[in-house]
């Protein structure tokens, strides 16, 4: 119990699971799913808000607020940016998430988990088994990292999200294939429950989960239905009675899908239209006992990495599940799914901080070692800039991870768009990274032994998992478009009273006018930075006002119709991700020097380089979606990608003729 009680950091595996819930096809692939419904839901939305039609954002924390204008409302400064503005609520200044007691507890995990996977775990084994060892899970149940954030009068540790993200890093430094099998359990399997379960399933079914007893797993994907959820085939039929109903389907690429007992399953559920009266199939979701009869699997999957944990086709043949246990309302499903992984995604960038951290340390050993020409190969240019650059990306992942866990756990509730730029942002910088370590390391990077290639083919699933990265950044672009169009509504509606709404309009009229002299609005951070970071706080703000002028262009030009226009949508999700890249090195470069830091100057350099260049980009970007030239760009690239799948590959000819 002892063990359990400090090593209870253990539980940490599972911490980098909840940051990346999915490896297996079906929980990557749940996450793709849920992305493009949710990109398509705010895609639509973003419409209506142009047509000046109601919209919603389909949150918890927007359904309450509904009838009232986003723009009045929220403190995301990710939603801020959209509309040319500044909301600094949830950026500055840096969060102190925990309390006194917190930080106490969590000092006392960090050791007894590092050590754990120094000592215990062996990754290169994990992966050559393709299974976590069998030594290495009891030890894991022990500890308690099975049960992370489940409540400790449920048998958990009940770890506030900060906790989680500190100990999930350790786990990303070390093994992302047991970071998986944790996490397919707590941070997607038994999730749901745990956000809407009511009291009779959480005390039913949590603490057996909470000590790995019982094992979870989260069932979306099928055969036939990757990112489009609505045609899953899967259905539970409720009986006459009303008391069950009956569930066939299978599902596949689950993680865990041979290892659980618990599945969280999505089916579609016939439910009579209140409005037209006709039958319509919608989904919700289910808590599923294998010992309810009629669950089996098919063998493991063999996979390009993350091996060590279990990937299995899952199927469901007249399975009579209860009705007490669906999760949330009938007909919900899609909520449930969603929440899961919104809630979730800050982990991954937590997790992948710690597994940049690792491989920055085994290049930077290299480097200070290897001699060639004459000298160690850190006193060359070359290896200095690739050194530098992945430090700074490590540094704004970590920076991202740590602002968004501290949002949540000082009760913000909306983080959608921060969260999934965060996913994003620490999948390809990760990527980057250890790609560029293996670079510094030569011909020693490439070799299995310095096993730095098993990260780089664990790495590989992170962009596609828990919604693909093409996705997630339509989804962050069209978040976004919603949020300026609601604005943009409100203007319409106080042009239909201009005497009564003089002073607004005048104010908004001046700002255009000097957005379009390229002036500055009024924004400003000053007072807010540190002010030795006083010119990247200036060239954050000239970009974000650059940044807000062409949102509200492109919303003008195009309308509705901006749900089509993928080339453009990319180019502003890019552009948000690099400004919430410079906000929070901003806030967390400010606070250090505010602390006098010891590492308050390096902390400075890092911010000051990364926003230049941040803002070089993001001016590109903007340059760019305004140009005739990138449309004729766009047009050649969709040109030649119609020609090469109509041609079933490459068009050109051979140089050679044949």
């Amino acid at each position: 119990m002892l063990l359990r009680k400090v090593s209870q950091s253990s539980a940490l595996c599972g911490t980098i699971l909840r940051g990346t819930p999915v490896l297996s096809g079906g929980q990557r692939h749940a996450g793709a799913v849920v992305a493009v419904q949710n990109a398509r839901f705010y895609a639509s939305q973003a419409a209506e808000a142009v047509l000046e039609k109601p919209a919603a954002v389909g949150t918890d924390a927007a359904t309450k607020v509904e009838k009232k204008t986003v723009a009045a409302e929220s403190k995301s400064f990710a939603v801020s940016i959209f509309k040319g503005q500044i909301q600094t609520a949830q950026v500055f200044p840096y969060p102190k998430a925990l309390n006194d007691e917190q930080e106490q507890f969590l000092r006392e995990l960090v050791g007894p988990v590092g050590k754990f996977f120094e000592e215990v775990n062996d990754p290169a084994k994990n992966d050559a088994l393709e299974k976590v060892e069998d030594h290495t899970m009891e030890g894991l149940k022990e500890m308690g990292a099975f049960g992370l954030q489940v409540p400790a009068d449920l048998g958990g540790l009940g770890l506030s999200n900060t906790q989680y993200a500190r100990l999930v890093e350790i786990v990303g430094s070390h093994d992302l294939g047991v970071g998986i099998t944790l996490g397919a359990h707590q941070s997607i399997g038994f999730k749901g429950i745990l956000l809407f379960g009511n009291p009779a399933q959480k005390e039913k079914y949590l603490p057996k989960l909470a000590t790995g007893e019982h094992v979870a797993a989260f069932c979306l994907t099928e055969p036939a239905s990757g990112s489009d959820a609505a045609s899953i085939k899967t259905t539970a039929v409720q009986s006459p009675c009303g008391q069950y109903f009956t569930l066939n389907g299978s599902k596949i690429w689950i993680s865990n899908g041979g290892l659980a007992e618990i599945f969280t399953v999505f089916a579609k559920t016939p439910m009579k239209d209140p409005k037209t009266g006709e039958m319509k199939d919608k989904i919700s979701a289910f808590i599923v006992e294998r010992s309810f009869g009629g669950v089996t699997h098919g063998p493991p999957e063999k996979k390009m990495g993350i091996k060590a944990s279990n990937t299995a086709e899952v199927y469901f043949d007249n399975v009579r599940v209860p009705a007490d246990c669906v999760l949330g309302e009938v007909g919900g499903g899609f909520k449930v799914a969603m929440n899961i992984l919104n809630n979730g995604r800050f982990g991954m960038a937590a997790a992948l901080s710690g597994t940049m951290k690792g491989v920055i340390t085994k290049a930077v050993d290299h480097a200070a070692n290897r001699t060639q020409f004459g000298s160690k190969i850190h006193n060359y240019g070359a290896i200095q800039e690739k050194i530098a650059r992945m430090t700074m990306l490590q540094y704004v992942t970590e920076a991202m991870a740590y602002m968004i866990s501290g949002n949540m756990d000082s009760g913000a509730t909306e983080f959608q768009i921060e969260a999934a730029i965060s996913k994003i942002f620490a999948s390809e910088a990760a990527w980057t990274v250890t790609d560029e370590c293996i670079q510094v390391m030569g011909g020693m990077g490439f070799m299995k032994d310095s096993g730095v290639e098993r990260v780089m083919r664990d790495l590989r699933i992170f962009r596609i998992f828990e919604g693909t990265n093409d996705i997630l950044r339509l989804f962050v672009a069209l978040n976004g478009f919603q949020n300026a169009g609601n604005q943009l509504k409100s203007l319409q509606k106080a042009l239909k009273n201009p005497i009564g709404n003089a002073g607004l309009l005048a104010g908004e009229i001046t700002k255009r006018a000097k957005r379009k002299a390229g002036l500055s609005t009024g924004l400003t951070l000053q007072g807010t930075v540190h002010p030795e970071l006083a010119q990247s706080g200036e060239l954050t703000i000239k970009a974000i006002e650059q940044f807000g002028a062409v949102v509200e262009e492109l919303l003008i030009k195009h309308g509705k119709k901006i749900i089509d226009e993928q080339f453009v949508l990319k180019r502003v999700a890019d552009s948000a991700i690099d400004l919430y890249a410079m906000v929070v090195v901003l806030s967390r470069a400010s606070r250090s020097l505010s602390q006098g830091s010891p590492s308050a100057q390096h902390e400075k350099m890092l911010c000051e380089t990364w926003c230049i260049e941040a803002h070089d980009r993001v001016m590109r970007d903007i340059k760019a979606l305004r140009s005739s030239e990138s449309r004729q760009l766009f047009k050649n690239m969709r040109a030649i990608s119609t020609a090469v799948v109509e041609n079933g590959g490459v068009v050109s000819p051979h140089p050679l003729g044949f």
